[in-house]
């Protein structure tokens, strides 16, 4: 694989899947500065299903100026038109797409409550993309109504420092955990704190993904205890923990929820990615050394296809097959609470 700028690979700081009509997908790739020659970069690739395979040459850049740092993470907003991007001088910037596949360019707007907050980990918008969250590598937690930028929180001791976060389905809780291992649930209309998950002292909560099949509601969450990680399922009503599972190796870096909740994906900190399918809690894929030796930085679903895009800073973007059953026909939906709880506690770690 090749270093250069202008292909899928090459050095990734951060990426994203973009839903576009008549269910096209793109990718963007964010790119850090590298020496005087190469300058930080936004590019979007086409993605081909039949090939399972991005585009050899973006079909647009955006050169970021010196004073703008390099691009931290990306928030695509659910229409497809526009996507977020954190930079790291501590500012966010809107990005909007023009044009079609064989035209298209990228419309750099301010924004302005987004100016000077300081370098954001985790930016994202809700399902239905009427609320967007920022969280700060200081513990700055934002949410805001969308596109308004009306403040709904504003919480700048959230977190010793924000590690993940994630919408539930409906928009009404955010759940997000901070690196000294503690996880919060936050009522998003109310703007205000509601609960703090439990834990064992000698347990750090990491990632979270909220269901998204839109039956039983849950929040998974990655949990890691001395060298082990385990996934543990909490329950929307009571946020008791109702079972864990050890599902990936390695300790979890990364997780994703598929867009029709049917799947729940972790990347691990040496290149490892599983995929499990949420009703049963099995995995249905397993991918090793997808990143060889190296921490996968960023792991989502495509929103129309059964194929995932990793990204990490040595191997640059990676789009992958997943070896998953054809969709069965109807819904799946999860059992009631016990007999699902059961399950869990019946495949959990001794």
């Amino acid at each position: 694989m090749g270093n250069d700028a202008g292909s899928p690979q090459g050095p990734v700081t951060c990426g994203s899947w973009i839903r576009r009509p008549e269910n096209l997908n793109l990718v963007v790739l964010g790119r850090s500065r590298r020496g005087n020659s190469c300058p930080s970069l936004l590019e979007i690739f086409s993605f081909d299903p039949k090939t399972t395979s991005l585009s050899t040459s973006p079909l647009t850049t955006y050169v970021l100026e010196a004073e703008e740092g390099d691009p931290v993470a990306i928030a695509v907003h659910p229409s497809g038109d526009d996507f977020v991007c954190a930079l790291s001088n501590g500012s966010c910037k809107l990005f909007e797409l023009y044009g079609r596949e064989t035209n298209m360019k990228l419309l750099a707007k301010e924004l302005a409550p987004l100016q000077g907050i300081g370098p954001q980990k985790c930016i994202a918008f809700s399902v239905d993309g009427s609320k967007f969250a920022a969280g700060g590598l200081d513990g700055h937690l934002r949410i805001m109504e969308w596109p308004s930028m009306r403040v709904i929180l504003d919480e700048p001791r959230a977190h010793k420092s924000v590690r993940d976060m994630d919408f539930s389905l409906d928009s009404e809780f955010l759940a997000s955990t901070s690196t000294d291992g503690s996880a919060r649930i936050w009522k998003i209309e109310d703007g205000v704190p509601l609960a703090t998950l439990s834990r064992n002292s000698d347990e750090k909560i990491e990632l979270c993904r909220f269901s998204k099949d839109g039956t039983k509601p849950f929040l998974f969450c990655s949990v890691q205890k001395g060298d082990t990680s385990v996934t543990a399922v909490y329950e929307i009503s009571t946020w008791n923990k109702i079972g864990h599972k050890r599902l990936i190796r390695k300790s979890a870096s990364v997780m994703s929820i598929s867009h029709d909740g049917k799947y729940l994906s972790l990347g691990s900190k040496d290149g490892d990615i599983c995929v499990v399918e949420v009703k049963k809690m099995q995995i249905y894929h397993y991918s090793k050394r997808l990143h060889l030796g190296t921490n996968i930085a960023y792991l989502e679903f495509c929103p129309g296809e059964r194929v995932v895009l990793t990204t990490s800073v040595e191997w640059g973007a990676l789009v992958t097959k997943l070896t998953v059953p054809k969709d069965w026909k109807g819904s799946l939906s999860l059992t009631c609470t016990h007999s699902h709880a059961s399950l869990l506690h019946s495949n959990a770690l001794q």
